[in-house]
């Protein structure tokens, strides 16, 4: 319970705990295999090794989720090698 009502309140801190991150990337690997017509050619490995380097992505993505945008990813870019999600 307390860790659902922290994840509710705004943060300024732009960084998600070991758990957020989890459940985020749970939810975004389920979303991803589910739609995977979206992003043909692209690798869910690939996409999380990304994320997890880079934690302000990872941040943005959860603020989307939470406030119920169900981010997935659409495409692949090729030159930065980042996903893009909508």
């Amino acid at each position: 319970m307390r860790a659902t009502i922290a994840r509710n309140i705004p943060s300024n801190k732009k960084d998600l705990s070991p758990e957020q991150r989890e459940e985020l990337l749970t939810a975004l690997k389920a979303r991803f295999e589910k739609n995977r017509n979206r992003h043909k050619g692209i690798e869910w490995a690939q996409v999380q090794a990304k994320l997890e380097a880079h934690a302000e992505k990872l941040w943005s993505l959860q603020e989307m989720e939470r406030t119920g945008g169900e981010p997935d990813v659409v495409g692949h870019d090729k030159q930065t090698g980042d996903s893009v999600f909508l």
